[in-house]
């Protein structure tokens, strides 16, 4: 009886541990979200084109086309969004102003179709 409480609660550990590292995957993913999600906002309000904004996504999804292997595909896709958009020619000669003022926006991740 004493021994199969003992594995209920290391069965129940491992569990926890586990929640835990998926909890934290997501929070990162999340975060990385956010940051794409304010970067794409900022390049809104500075009118990049469609054709532009197509190119950016069509190039992340060819250099994710083939997963690393122990990375998380999403928080690849995500990441290499992240540096595409940050490498965008319009964001880095939008002035540092401008900038912040988006950044300080009452809901910067609020995107109107």
């Amino acid at each position: 009886e004493l021994q199969q409480k003992v594995e209920e609660t290391e069965l129940l550990k491992m569990e926890l541990q586990m929640l835990e590292t998926e909890r934290v995957r997501l929070s990162l993913v999340e975060e990385k979200l956010m940051d794409v999600l304010q970067l794409l906002q900022q390049l809104r309000e500075l009118n990049i084109s469609k054709r532009a904004l197509g190119k950016i996504l069509l190039s992340t999804l060819e250099s994710c086309r083939d997963p690393q292997p122990g990375k998380a595909h999403l928080f690849e896709v995500l990441d290499t969004l992240y540096h595409e958009l940050t490498s965008c020619k319009l964001l880095q000669s939008q002035p540092l102003e401008k900038a912040q003022s988006c950044q300080s926006l009452s809901n910067p991740l609020v995107i109107s179709c």
